[in-house]
This record gives C-alpha cells, sequence and structure tokens, in this order.
C-alpha cells in the first residue's frame, strides 16, 4: 500500500518525491545501535503519507466556511429542475444542425435528439417549446437522454381525441402510399389519409406528396381500434366555402368571367372560377349538337364562360359557353322560305323522324310520314341513317320559335294523283304483303300506294280467324280493287274477287237432306268442323256427332253427313251425322209391321182396294210427311 502511494505521489508532486529520497538517506547514515528505533520513525513517516488530503494538492486553500458552503449549494440546486426518468416535460430548443437538436430542460445539462424525431415539423426553430421524455438522466457519459418521438407517443393519443373535438389543425408527415389513400404520422401515431380527401381535385399521382408535411383535420376516430382519420381537404373546403360566399355574393346573371376547365363528363364541364365551380350543360356548350363535350374543351384550358343561373342556397351556378356566339337561327338565310329545296345533313335519328342539320345549330325535322306517300307505318330508320346527305323541301318555317319542318316525299309525284285512272275499281294487280292486323291484311300496290284486304274478303270458302293462317308478310298475293277512297287515301281491296261466288254452285249441291262424305277437321265443345267435296266447310253440333254406336266422333274420321241447314248468305253449312242412321231407322220401322201384320193376317186375294182405301192411305202418308216436317223444324229450333 505504501508503495502504491509513493508511485501516486510521484505522479502527483516531484518536490514531495525529492524530500522523501532525502530522508531516507538520512536513515541509512544512522548508527546500528539506533537501528531498532528507526523503523518505527519510518512507520510513522509512512502513516502520515496515508492521511495526506490528495484531492487539495496543487489546489487553493477553501475560502468559505462550512456554512457558507452549505448555502451556495443550496442556492444552485434550486437553479436546477428536478426530473425523474420516463417523465414528459416540455424543453426549449437552443440549438439545432443537420443532424442534431439541443433541447434545454433546465436541468444540469441539455439533451440532444437526433432530426429525424422532428420530422413532421421541418420549420423547427430555436427557441421554439418542445415535449420530451427523460429516457436517462445520465448515460455512462454523463450525457441526459431525450426522446421527443416517445414523449408524443405518450400524449399523442389524447391530443388526437382533444384535436377531434375542437376540430384543431394539426400538422403531419405523410410517410408513404397505401392502398386507396396515404399513411401519415401525427403525433407520432400512423393515421389514414383516403386518397377522395387529400384535395378537392382528383389527385393522379399520390407519390407526389409522399415525404411532405402537411396540415390536416382530424375526421374520425376508431377508439376500439385505435384507428385515425385525417382529412386536408376539409381545410380546403373550409377555405374554399369562405370564397364561395365572397364570390357568389359578387354575381350577376349575364356576367362573363374566366375559369379553368377542371373536369368533364358526358353531361357537361365543371369550371373553377376561382374557388368556386359552376357547370356547362353540354346543351350550353354549342349552338350545334356534339357527341360529347371533349369536341368542344381540353382539361385544365381557361376558357370564358357567362352566367345563366345560380343558387344561393345549393351553391350551384349554371354557366353557358354558346352564348356569347350570335345564335345561328339569327344569321340564317333571310331569303328562305316554305317550299324551297335545300340539303343537309341528318344528326339525330328518333323512332318518328330525322333531324337534319342545314347550319351549324339549325336543324330542321324530316317527320316519318313525310318520308314517303305510303300510309303504311313505318320507322324512320328505314329510309335515313345518322350522316347521309339529304334534300329536302321546307315544310313550315318559324323564326320566332326556331323551329322548322322538312319533307322529302314532296320531291317524288303523289302516286294518288292519277289513282282512278291507274287502280281502277275490278281491275287486277300483284302487292307485296306488308302487314297483319286482326281484321285484315295491309298490301303494298307500290311505293305510297297501301290496300287493305278484309279478312273475310280473304277466301269464299274458308272460315280465316287470321290472316297468318292464309298468307305470310313478305309474300307475293293477287288482289283485285273493290273501292277507292281518294280523299282519305284509302284502297279497298280483296283476294276472294278474283275468282266467282262458288256458294252459287253449292247451293245446287248442299241441298236440305242431302247426304255427303266428309272428313272431321277440329272437335270443340261447341261442336266439330267437317271437311267437305269442293273444298267446303260444314259445322256439326255435339248432338249430331253421335255414331250409330252410341260413341262420339272424333277427329280425321270419315264419316257420311247429312245437311239439315244451308245459308248461302252467311256462308254456312249445318250437318249432321247423328241424322243419317235415324231417319234410316224410321222409314224402315213401318214397313218391318206391315210385313208382320200380312204374314199374321194374309189379306184376301179376291180383296180389291178401293177408291176409299186410296183416299185413306193418302191421308196417312201426309199426315206422316206434315209430322216428320215438324219434327225437323223442332230439331232445328233446338240446334239453333
Amino acid at each position: 500500500m505504501a508503495k502504491r502511494n509513493a508511485n501516486l505521489l510521484v505522479d502527483e508532486n516531484e518536490e514531495e518525491i525529492v524530500k522523501d529520497l532525502e530522508l531516507a538517506k538520512k536513515a541509512d547514515e544512522v548508527l546500528i545501535e539506533d537501528v531498532e528505533e528507526e523503523p518505527i520513525k519510518l512507520e510513522k513517516k509512512h502513516d502520515d503519507l496515508l492521511n495526506f488530503n490528495w484531492n487539495a494538492t496543487g489546489k487553493k486553500d477553501d475560502t468559505y466556511s462550512k456554512e457558507e458552503r452549505e448555502k451556495l449549494e443550496s442556492l444552485y440546486g434550486n437553479t436546477l429542475s428536478t426530473i425523474s426518468e420516463n417523465e414528459v416535460i416540455e424543453g426549449t430548443v437552443v440549438a439545432k444542425n443537420s443532424r442534431e437538436v439541443v433541447v434545454n430542460i433546465g436541468y444540469k445539462s441539455e439533451g440532444v435528439i437526433s432530426l429525424n424525431e422532428f420530422r413532421y415539423n421541418p420549420e423547427l426553430k430555436i427557441g421554439e417549446k418542445v415535449e420530451v421524455l427523460v429516457e436517462s438522466q445520465e448515460d455512462p457519459n454523463g450525457q441526459l437522454i431525450l426522446s421527443h418521438k416517445k414523449a408524443r407517443s405518450v400524449k399523442s393519443w389524447d391530443r388526437v381525441n382533444k384535436a377531434l373535438e375542437d376540430s384543431e389543425i394539426i400538422k403531419g408527415f405523410v410517410k408513404c402510399r397505401t392502398k386507396g389513400g396515404m399513411i401519415v404520422d401525427v403525433f407520432g401515431i400512423e393515421a389514414f389519409l383516403p386518397g377522395s380527401q387529400i384535395d378537392v381535385k382528383p389527385i393522379r399521382d399520390y407519390d407526389v406528396f409522399v415525404g411532405k408535411t402537411m396540415e390536416f383535420k382530424v375526421v374520425k376516430i376508431n377508439q376500439e381500434f385505435k384507428n385515425v382519420v385525417v382529412s386536408h381537404k376539409a381545410l380546403i373546403e373550409e377555405e374554399l366555402e369562405q370564397q364561395k360566399k365572397d364570390i357568389i355574393s359578387k354575381l350577376e346573371k349575364g356576367q362573363v368571367l374566366e375559369g379553368t376547365v377542371k373536369n368533364i363528363t358526358s353531361y357537361g364541364v365543371f369550371i373553377d372560377l376561382g374557388g368556386v365551380d359552376g357547370l356547362i350543360h353540354i346543351t350550353d356548350l354549342s349552338w350545334g349538337r356534339i357527341s360529347h363535350p371533349e369536341e368542344i374543351v381540353q382539361l385544365d384550358s381557361k376558357i370564358n364562360v357567362v352566367i345563366l343561373d345560380f343558387d344561393d342556397d345549393k351553391k350551384r351556378i349554371a354557366l353557358g359557353l354558346k352564348q356569347l356566339t350570335t345564335h345561328p337561327w339569327e344569321a340564317l338565310n333571310a331569303d328562305l322560305k316554305v317550299s324551297d329545296k335545300l340539303t343537309g345533313k341528318v344528326v339525330v335519328m328518333a323512332d318518328y323522324g330525322a333531324f337534319v342539320e342545314i347550319a351549324p345549330g339549325v336543324e330542321g325535322l324530316i317527320h316519318v310520314s313525310e318520308m314517303s306517300w305510303s300510309q303504311h307505318l313505318r320507322s324512320a330508320q328505314d329510309f335515313l341513317k345518322v350522316g347521309d346527305d339529304v334534300e329536302a323541301i321546307i315544310l313550315t318555317l318559324d323564326r320566332e320559335e326556331r323551329k322548322m319542318s322538312l319533307g322529302i316525299k314532296q320531291l317524288k309525284p303523289d302516286p294518288w294523283t292519277d289513282i282512278d285512272a291507274k287502280y281502277q275499281v275490278k281491275s287486277k294487280h300483284t302487292g307485296i304483303i306488308r302487314n297483319f292486323t286482326n281484321f285484315g291484311v295491309f298490301v303494298e300496290l307500290e311505293e305510297g300506294i297501301d290496300g287493305l284486304i278484309h279478312i273475310s274478303d280473304l277466301s269464299w270458302t274458308k272460315k280465316i280467324r287470321h290472316p297468318a293462317e292464309f298468307c305470310s308478310i313478305g309474300e307475293n298475293i293477287e288482289i283485285a280493287v273493290l273501292e277507292i277512297d281518294k280523299e282519305n287515301r284509302r284502297l279497298s281491296l280483296g283476294h276472294k274477287q278474283l275468282e266467282e261466288n262458288p256458294w252459287d254452285v253449292f247451293e245446287t249441291i248442299f241441298t236440305l237432306d242431302s247426304i255427303h262424305e266428309g272428313t272431321i277437321l277440329t272437335v270443340s265443345d261447341k261442336g266439330a268442323t267437317v271437311a267437305l267435296p269442293y273444298g267446303v266447310e260444314g259445322f256439326v253440333t255435339p248432338k249430331n256427332l253421335v255414331k250409330k254406336d252410341g260413341s262420339m266422333a272424333t277427329v280425321d274420321e270419315k264419316l257420311e253427313f247429312k245437311v239439315i241447314d244451308f245459308s248461302k248468305e252467311g256462308k254456312k253449312i249445318i250437318l249432321s251425322h247423328s241424322k243419317v242412321f235415324e231417319d234410316t231407322k224410321k222409314e224402315e220401322t213401318p214397313v218391318k209391321k206391315r210385313t208382320k201384320k200380312t204374314k199374321q193376317e194374309p189379306a184376301p186375294k179376291a180383296e180389291i182396294t178401293t177408291l176409299g182405301d186410296v183416299t185413306g192411305l193418302a191421308e196417312l202418308k201426309d199426315k206422316m210427311e206434315s209430322s216428320e216436317k215438324e219434327s225437323k223444324k223442332k230439331e232445328k229450333n233446338n240446334e239453333e
């Protein structure tokens, strides 16, 4: 121990070392008889060295008393802050460089914080107050360790909730892009910034915002999942709302303003008027017809517009572009009049007609009825299509209402002018079937000449329920002209009139009680239809369909039928199958009785028929015939 202290003494003060060496030399010269006492003196000398105040070596004597020193230490201690680790306190930025920020929290030393923890606030200045968390009062190097990021994290959730309640404007650092928006560092919390909340106008490139510090408002917080949604758009909208009020208060109808094309849609163009948006409807872009607004304007271009109308409550502004130019109708040739011929291009097609542009912004309508002399209902698409160049006649012209009607059929002669000479009554022609109705067939004889064949004039013999049973659309059909109504442009046609009326002949063939063979075509609850010779059809009631064996006749059976009624005017033949065998049975029954009676009571061979007998037989015959007629009459009444 003495040796170690001696070494320290050499290091501390060379003069003391020299003195010790001199003492050691004198000790060597002591007499041998004094050797036993000398070690005691040396040992005492070493004890003095051990009790030496090494801290005072090389220093001036303390000029303060113990009481004064304690007082000074107390005053100095009160000037320093009392801090504890993990405590969040407020500090002041006292220095800043490209890498670090020095913060004074009133402690005996200052803390150094990485500048990265302040990247959300690139405008950090010296003298600004910041919150820091004390991580360590003193590290191995004696340095105070602080963290701004951790301090923000500790108080961030409370601050975020307070920002939402107070609608406070806060700053955040845009960290990166994510699906549907951006991730923003707000008070050390990762908040979501939706793409729709970045700006009031659509954003095409999100990447330009990454790494930027922006102002936001907290718009939504999910307390359960600790999710925060912020908006930069809300700040812009608040500012724009005030600008809108100022701008709208100064608006006047008819006022011309300069604006920027903000957005283009299929129905119109949105114009930014410097903080407030207005809409130019597609119909107010051009006097002429356009298919899309992009034909007139381009995105981000500056144009002059006129205010057509605005709504103070809904903040809607209707703008116009075409109104800045003269209306084309005002520049229309003043010499144009009804019956003049002009040319144009078909711009719009509808079922009822075609719109023809004869000059930019000036259109006329050709109604479908003015496209052809035909009275047959057709669609405008059958005559024209968009883009066709047409020549037309002006039918009406109203410059005040800016309306014009045109016609193209007037360019051809009216076929009804000489209809009497061309299609005389009873003359025969060939036409094309164009359409069906429940009551007849429309036949086109030529362009503009249509006629109707009533369903009753299609056939003499067949009962036609619908024209489709007899003919088809598009087929050629031969007709006879029955009647002409030139004033109403109507033709009455017939097809069966090409032949003589066969019912004149049928009247002589299908007489009452005559029997004919026929084939059953259809059977229903009301009766059956029977095909007879010569292409004519008859009708049988259900009770007259009973066969001899008691069963009912069925379809496709070929049987004999008796004519029980014939109507030439109504073209009806009423038949009965049952009458065929019932009448035969009636006729056979009396003969059998007489035969039997003759066998039992043979007449005397010598007996001669007298005049009275003949007279009695005649009366009996008359009674039988009259009774038979009465029974037929009753049956007929029952059938009817």
